[in-house]
């Protein structure tokens, strides 16, 4: 399968030549006004966990120049200042590569893009945040240029990036769950074991808040996207069984079934800090009724603010939640009906002795303090990038 994906690849690029070739010629009379160290690619900045983790390494490299592409239009511009620095330049080029009507421009911009990045009198890095249009400007990258590679989970782009691992000299995953299921889709499709060893786990890493005497007044929160695989409505299942209330932060109200509604309460999507640790301060444990997931940054910065974990046992979750000890893991495989009475027997049993809750509180903020810093993040980029 591996070599007939990359055959597919080359044959398409016979085809993709003259657009590219226009491309380059439309670069060469309109080059880039100024010298850039780095070239980050990344498809939007709308809210979202990816979001805020590009918006993290755009700005570990302060003492270099760094250019952003993004490629999709964004739902929003609320993540957007978190990308803006002073040796940053932005270009939203999503009008021209995600428009499948004049889906020209999109091979057109491949030549653009790639004279650019050649055309740089220093060999610059080029870092691509799972971003389709950066995977197919790959090819068209001089091999001399390093090229970096960040998967966030098992997806569609796990076989999207196939026949473009060849141009990669390095690619992070944020999981060992991931790691897995790539290493065994490498198998599956032939690929060569070369590709698998230059797989790296660098796991996100979030701000650490100040450590406060947690005094919350609400139980349960969630935190997150209403897509399918969050399913988010069993949380509100969750809190008609238990008789309370769960707090939303994000967008999902349209996810949950208008007859739970009135057991939650919706902060809506949250972009200011001070407001989100406020949310995050006032509830006792978060809540993530996912099919699938690396690991969630919303459990990390829980955790740091001494929130129990009441989660499904997916991705990475397990790695980092003990039983008791930071919280509780629920099968995912269970139907939903068992899981949600589950989730609920518990939260009535953490009600009703307060002193369980507040145990888990200090070992999550210290666990947080350990393992969640910003400082093992930047450096394993920065050894990466520079």
């Amino acid at each position: 399968m591996y070599q007939w994906l990359i055959l597919k690849r080359r044959i398409e690029g016979i085809f993709i030549f003259p657009f590219a070739l226009l491309g380059r010629l439309i670069a060469y009379f309109r080059p880039l006004p100024e010298e850039y160290d780095l070239f980050l690619f990344f498809p939007f900045y709308h809210v979202g966990g990816a979001e805020k983790v590009h918006s993290e390494i755009a700005q570990l490299f302060p003492e270099k120049k760094v250019i952003i592409f993004f490629t999709k239009r964004s739902v929003n511009d609320a993540m957007l200042p978190k990308f803006k620095g002073s040796n940053i330049t932005i270009r939203n080029i999503s009008r021209y590569t995600d428009n499948k009507y004049l889906y020209f421009n999109n091979l057109v911009f491949r030549g653009i893009i790639a004279a650019y990045i050649s055309r740089q009198v220093k060999a610059p890095v080029v870092f691509n945040g799972q971003c389709n249009f950066a995977y197919k400007l790959s090819p068209h990258v001089p091999a001399r240029i390093r090229q970096v590679e960040l998967i966030h989970s098992f997806c569609s782009f796990s076989y999207i990036r196939i026949p473009f691992i060849p141009f990669y000299t390095a690619t992070v995953m944020i999981s060992r769950d991931s790691i897995r299921e790539h290493i065994a889709l490498y198998k599956a499709y032939k690929i060569p074991k070369s590709y698998a060893d230059k797989i790296q786990l660098v796991m996100n890493g979030i701000p650490l808040p100040a450590v406060q005497p947690p005094r919350p007044s609400n139980l349960m929160l969630y935190v997150g996207r209403g897509t399918a695989e969050k399913r988010p409505y069993l949380v509100a299942r969750i809190a008609q069984q238990a008789k309370t209330i769960a707090g939303f932060m994000g967008a999902v109200e349209e996810a949950i079934p208008a007859e739970l509604r009135t057991y939650c309460h919706f902060y809506g999507e949250q972009t200011d800090a001070v407001a989100i640790d406020r949310i995050y301060r006032e509830h006792q444990v978060i809540v993530i009724t996912s099919s699938r997931e690396g690991f969630p940054m919303v459990i990390m910065e829980a955790m740091a603010r001494g929130l129990a974990v009441l989660s499904t046992d997916v991705g990475d979750i397990p790695y980092h939640v003990k039983n008791g000890e930071n919280g509780f893991l629920l099968d995912h495989t269970k139907k939903e009906k068992e899981l949600v009475s589950l989730a609920a027997d518990l939260l009535e049993i953490w009600q009703s002795d307060p002193s369980l809750l507040e145990t888990i509180a200090r070992n999550n903020i210290a666990y947080a303090q350990e393992h969640f810093g910003m400082n093992d993040f930047a450096q394993a980029y920065r050894k990466l990038l520079l």
